[in-house]
Parts: structure tokens; C-alpha cells; sequence
């Protein structure tokens, strides 16, 4: 199948109206492989009828998801950014924690937003888990994970891995919070999902995202990368709002807010760095 400029257009437009990923033109050859598939799957005999399933508000939400789960790419692993663990379990984790002991508030909220197969979210789990017989005893822990895709949501919530996805994992954690299968599979333990739940989250999607409150840290990873600069403008003040005060917004690697909000200051840290209110 190959799109005109004119049905590229009209895809591009409609995945951006909706979930404001943005697609250049040179991802056109990538657009087009995965509306294939879509169209394979539904037994849709043309794009226009597929563009119908599209608009037709029966079919509408449902094939959309199933879009979405197509053109997004999930590659993550457990502790993906090594610096940036580092910093959060000794510099920020304890200063959070220290100022929220001081107000009587042992609850601590953690967001991995674009969470994918859950790996950066039960890596957060695993950290914690390990300051629960210090500077976490006794406390509440929430950690949050969202994305658009119900399909790797799904994934998330198993809590069943491949040797390619603990690769980074030190020995230590794997040993402890992981049960190795036949087969290369990981199975995640109990004790590490039961701090995590998943739901499903359009990042564009004002109504809801408002809601998404009180967060000590929110982790955001190479998910920005999808959207044009209005897009991540928009996602970004909504990070902003639902940070606590004295609490860490952090990106991926490879990212940074320069030119999409001046209202967060940079933290330095020993390769990397984070952003504050």
C-alpha cells in the first residue's frame, strides 16, 4: 500500500488532533507499514473505508487504540538511566522525603508517564522497596503508570519479562525480585507490583490529565519526542501543575525542556540532570 500526500495528510492530521504525535513526512514509509497492518486486520477493503471505521463513532474509539498501539514504539528496560537512579535514590529521594516528614505527610506519589511494558515504573517499585527499612518505614507508596497503548498496558500488569529486557537490571534486584523460567522469561514478584498500577492515559487529553495530582516525582522518557513543539507545550504545563512544589520532573537522556517551558529550573546532577518548580 502506498499513501498519497494527500491521505498522509489526512492520517498525520488525525493522529495529531488526537494525541498530538506528530509525524514528519520522512515517517511517511512508517505510517504507511502500519496502516497496512490495520488494514489487513480489519478486513478493510480500502483506506477510504478504513478512514470511515475512523470517523464512525461505532468503531471510532476502539480502532483508534488499536492505531495508537501500532505506531508507538515501546523500547525500554529496567534501569534504563543509571545517573539518573542514582541521583534520585541518594540526593532527591531523601530531600523529598525529609521535607514532606516535616509536614507529617508519609506519602510518597510517583508518575511514570508513557510507561510502557512497566519497566521504568517497577524499577522505581524495586528502589523503594529497598528504603522501606529506612528512610520509607512506615510510609505509603503510589507509583503510577500510564500510557496510550492497551495492548504493552497489558504487558505491564503480567509482569513477565525477557532476558533482553533485565538486561541492565544488577544482579542483586534480579536475584531478589525476579523468578527466572524456562524459556528466558522473568517473572516479576508480587511484593514489586502490588506498588504499581497502570492505567490508560491519553498525555493530550486535557480533561484528564488536570487530574493527575500531587505527584512527588514524574518521570517522562523519551515519550516528548513523539510530539511538535505546541504538543509537548501543552503536556509539559500539565507536568508542571501536577508536581508538588519541592518535587523532580526528570525526561529521558537524549531530551531537555529548552525552548518548551521556562517555568521549570534545571538540577544538575553527575550525568544528568533533572527539573524543579
Amino acid at each position: 500500500m502506498t499513501l498519497s500526500d494527500k491521505d498522509f495528510e489526512f492520517f498525520r492530521d488525525f493522529i495529531y488532533n488526537h494525541c498530538g504525535m506528530y509525524f514528519h513526512s520522512s515517517k511517511k514509509y512508517f505510517l504507511e507499514s502500519r496502516l497496512s497492518r490495520r488494514l489487513e486486520a480489519t478486513n478493510a477493503p480500502s483506506l477510504i473505508a478504513y478512514m470511515g471505521m475512523l470517523k464512525d463513532t461505532r468503531t471510532k474509539s476502539d480502532e483508534m487504540l488499536k492505531l495508537l498501539d501500532e505506531i508507538t514504539t515501546n523500547e525500554t528496560c529496567f534501569f534504563r538511566n543509571p545517573p539518573q537512579l542514582k541521583a534520585l535514590e541518594n540526593v532527591f529521594l531523601p530531600e523529598v522525603v525529609a521535607t514532606k516528614g516535616k509536614i507529617g505527610f508519609r506519602k510518597l506519589r510517583i508518575w511514570s508517564a508513557g510507561s510502557s511494558s512497566g519497566e521504568e515504573a517497577y524499577t522505581m517499585a524495586m528502589l523503594l522497596l529497598e528504603k522501606r527499612t529506612s528512610i520509607l518505614k512506615d510510609w505509603i507508596i503510589e507509583i503510577v503508570g500510564t500510557d496510550i497503548s492497551e495492548t504493552i498496558l497489558a504487558q505491564a500488569r503480567d509482569g513477565v519479562y525477557t532476558a533482553y529486557s533485565v538486561r541492565n537490571t544488577p544482579d542483586f534486584y534480579k536475584k531478589k525480585y525476579f523468578r527466572e523460567e524456562a524459556g528466558g522469561r522473568f517473572v516479576l514478584s508480587p511484593d514489586v507490583k502490588k506498588l504499581v498500577t497502570f492505567s490508560h492515559l491519553n498525555l493530550y487529553e486535557d480533561a484528564k490529565m488536570v487530574f493527575m495530582k500531587s505527584f512527588d516525582f514524574i518521570f517522562c522518557a523519551n515519550v516528548l519526542i513523539y510530539f511538535d513543539l505546541a504538543s509537548k507545550t501543552k503536556v509539559v504545563q500539565h507536568y508542571y501543575n501536577n508536581l508538588q512544589p519541592y518535587g523532580y520532573f526528570f525526561v529521558g537522556q537524549s531530551e531537555s525542556l529548552h525552548g518548551v517551558n521556562d517555568k521549570f529550573k534545571t538540577v544538575h546532577f553527575p550525568g544528568g540532570f533533572a527539573y524543579k518548580k
